[in-house]
């Protein structure tokens, strides 16, 4: 962001509480309707509500559903040490425990990107904002960026084939018809207005949380330490750290339970950190197999 000097804004990101999200997908809808996102082409699998399955290319918003055997709240004289319920506490004809976790992942906007580092045309850049957003216009569709995310983010959209098209009547890959690569934008050209993100603005119960990243920080740290005193069951901040494997995101989260129960990976990293330890060893080694082709020729001189 200092590049672009009294242009810089403050830092915006969104806080996603997984406490209060029911399930509704409305960011999704509110996501598509204002991108302008074509349908994915997926159907009701009746294995689960959630029908999105993961973020695409199509859908920068995805409303994860887990089912679980545990309590909401734990119960001190109950509580195991995994958070499940002592079977005494069921017997008496007491329910089993069951809740549903339910959070809207998204691009993680992370402060050292990966996908910007490998980014061989200057497609992916980071706004004013300090956002991470594809100019599609630029994009050749290389797909260096898909796996550089720890997160799976970005993706590459594919045009569905019509049966009664013939190969060679689709649009060559990295054309700007298909190809490219797309994912969330945080909605940059409503910030550039004033505006909050679609998502953001269509979540009935304050899930998605909008604003200057530091104060969303200090939020979510009252909102934890609020679920704990209340013995919420599992509850940990995702992302918040800014001393992570990617610097901290600007988009995190508050979980009800490990990361990968949510399919995130526990200790993301940026692929790119170790490129210069990686271009050290690189050039330490092609110096050691110079020196040791010039030791031969002069041996063989002699």
């Amino acid at each position: 962001m200092s590049s672009y000097g009294a242009e810089a804004k403050p830092r915006m990101g969104f806080f996603t509480d997984t406490s209060v999200c029911i399930g509704c997908k409305a960011c999704e809808v509110a996501c598509k309707e204002w991108n302008l996102l074509p349908a994915d082409g997926l159907e009701w699998t009746g294995h689960s509500y959630d029908n999105t399955g993961e973020l695409s290319a199509n859908s920068w918003r995805h409303v994860a559903f887990i089912e679980q055997d545990k309590p909401l709240r734990i119960d001190g004289d109950f509580a195991t040490a995994d958070g499940t319920m002592a079977v005494d506490a069921l017997e008496g004809g007491g329910a089993a425990p069951m809740r549903w976790l339910m959070e809207s992942d998204v691009c993680k906007h992370c402060t050292h990107a990966g996908c910007l580092d490998v980014c061989p045309t200057g497609s992916l850049f980071r706004t004013e904002f300090g956002t991470v957003v594809v100019q599609e216009d630029i994009c050749n569709g290389c797909g260096y960026c898909v796996p550089a995310c720890p997160f799976g983010v970005i993706d590459r959209r594919e045009l569905p084939r019509k049966p009664e098209d013939a190969p060679l009547a689709l649009p060559l890959l990295g054309s700007k018809e298909d190809g490219r690569v797309w994912k969330c934008t945080l909605c940059y050209d409503r910030l550039k207005g004033g505006h909050e993100p679609a998502c953001a603005k269509a979540c009935p119960t304050h899930s998605i949380q909008f604003g200057e990243v530091d104060e969303l920080r200090e939020r979510a740290e009252q909102r934890l330490a609020k679920l704990e005193a209340q013995n919420w069951n599992g509850p940990r901040l995702y992302g918040h750290d800014a001393d992570d494997g990617v610097g901290g995101f600007g988009a995190f989260f508050l979980l009800l339970d490990e990361p990968e129960v949510y399919g995130l990976p526990p200790d993301p990293v940026v692929p790119t950190q170790h490129l210069p330890r990686l271009w050290k060893t690189t050039a330490l080694a092609a110096a050691v197999m110079f020196a040791g082709i010039a030791a031969a020729f002069a041996g063989g001189a002699e």
